[in-house]
């Protein structure tokens, strides 16, 4: 009974938002019928006590990077660089080939270190000009951008910077290279596979005489015939400086602090406030890049930002409050189904998986789905049964770094459900809803999870590591 709560509330959650439905507004009533109907009383304390304090929590740490993001993103666009890069592109590959080059920059991005949810921001404009230009439909740019996004530079392909790469290394005793030669073949197999899907997708729309369409919501300005564009190169340097400083500041933040903390004793203050400097260094690096990022493109096209930067920030402003809000939302929803005994016994159900790596991918995959994050489900998962799975490895012979991939792989599959906070952020930025634009993010999410059996499979008859 207590793990059908969670089904329940899951796929009412699921149906909301698939529907059009905020999840700012459904994430807690889903999270607190949960609660009512396992321990009614619990209502009140676990909304203030666990809903709202993980949305605190998520909204501290990361809308900072949302709104630098949101910024970023628009004076890009302001700055005519999007459609400067854009026109470029075009004109070097041609229209068609839209869609691998957004999988692409998107790559570049993610794999350079820049977050997640900071490149739907910086890259939509781009894809916005190159399937207009190319008349590709509208509705395909969420799938294209998740592709080149949220699945092999995040958490497949050796040495990701990202969130999901980093946190087994804690479990496993591992490091971001881990099992680099399965995690390659793995990353390749899902590039591959994902962009022969959406091949298909335009080519059937092709058929249908389908273009880009009109009345879009958020729509970047399209480039008119003969404006004056900046130069390629000069367009191209703040998104350079973002990736490139992002790892830099990543590097050397942490050397200003001998043993990473820091005593903030300020003269205001009644004690001295300690703060973990290795936990917040990742994200200062990345907010000091959007910020030099940011200047850049104003030192570089200050006339053609400033007579608009007013007006147009603040529709920066307001997608990164929403998409930030959906995202908490979200967090505090997990944080509460990782709460409920449905949640423990579906976790100790998993683990009478008999063989480890399936054991490990299924668990990290289904608590995942809970959740509705990979982070959420592989911390879940790992803080629960990583002693579990290093004995078995030991038990085994399976190197730790096939444990560390494969439980990287999995988080990335099956998290990308309609509730999940960075696919509405993408829906959102792009202007688009889950009717018209999620059937192909969760095609990407299927071939994401194959891929993750798949090199469980490819370890066993090979032994490749």
């Amino acid at each position: 009974m207590a793990v059908l709560v969670i089904v329940a509330v899951l796929a009412f959650l699921v149906f909301m938002a698939y529907r059009g439905h905020s999840v700012i507004i459904f994430a807690p009533i889903a999270a607190l019928i949960a609660v009512l109907l396992t321990q009614p009383q619990a209502v009140g304390p676990a909304f203030s006590g666990i809903f709202l304090a993980k949305a605190v929590t998520f909204i501290k740490l990361f809308f900072p990077v949302f709104l630098l993001g949101a910024l970023f993103g628009k004076v890009i666009e302001l700055s005519g660089n999007a459609r400067a890069i854009s026109a470029s592109i075009v004109n070097l590959v041609g229209g068609q080939r839209a869609m691998l080059v957004i999988v692409l920059v998107c790559a570049i991005l993610t794999y350079g270190g820049v977050s997640l949810n900071v490149v739907v921001f910086a890259v939509y404009p781009f894809a916005a000009e190159l399937f207009r230009q190319g008349d590709i439909p509208k509705r395909l740019i969420p799938g294209t951008i998740a592709l080149g996004a949220f699945t092999f530079t995040m958490d497949s392909l050796p040495g990701s910077p990202q969130v999901q790469n980093i946190i087994p290394i804690s479990f496993f005793h591992t490091n971001t290279w881990a099992a680099p030669r399965l995690g390659t073949i793995g990353g390749a197999l899902i590039f591959i596979t994902g962009m022969l899907y959406l091949e298909y997708r335009r080519r059937a729309a092709l058929r249908t005489e389908e273009g880009y369409g009109a009345g879009h919501l958020n729509e970047p300005a399209p480039i008119r015939p003969g404006e004056d564009l900046p130069n390629v190169w000069v367009a191209l340097l703040p998104l350079v400086l973002v990736c490139a400083l992002n790892y830099a500041f990543s590097k050397w933040i942490p050397l200003a602090y001998t043993d990473g903390h820091f005593s903030l004793d300020l003269a205001g203050l009644p004690q001295a406030l300690p703060i973990d400097v290795r936990a917040e260094a990742p994200l200062w690096a990345v907010e000091g890049a959007l910020v030099v990022g940011i200047l850049t493109v104003l030192a570089t096209s200050w006339r053609k930002v400033v007579p608009q930067f007013a007006e147009r920030s603040k529709q920066a402003v307001n997608g990164a409050l929403l998409a930030a809000m959906n995202s908490a939302s979200e967090f505090g929803f997990g944080a509460i189904m990782a709460a409920l005994p449905g949640f423990v016994v579906a976790a100790k159900t998993l683990q009478a998986i008999p063989n480890p790596l399936f054991n490990l991918g299924i668990s990290v995959t289904v608590l995942a789905a809970l959740t509705g994050s990979a982070i959420a489900g592989l911390s879940v998962a790992l803080g629960a049964m990583a002693d579990t799975f290093v004995h078995s490895a030991q038990a085994s012979g399976i190197p730790l770094e096939v444990f560390h991939r494969i439980a990287s792989m999995a988080s990335g599959g099956m998290d990308t459900l309609p509730h999940n906070g960075a696919v509405i952020t993408l829906l959102t930025v792009c202007g688009l809803s889950h009717r018209q634009s999620y059937r192909d993010i969760f095609a990407i999410t299927l071939i994401k999870t194959m891929v993750a059996c798949t090199a469980i499979v490819l370890f066993y008859v090979t032994g490749i590591v």
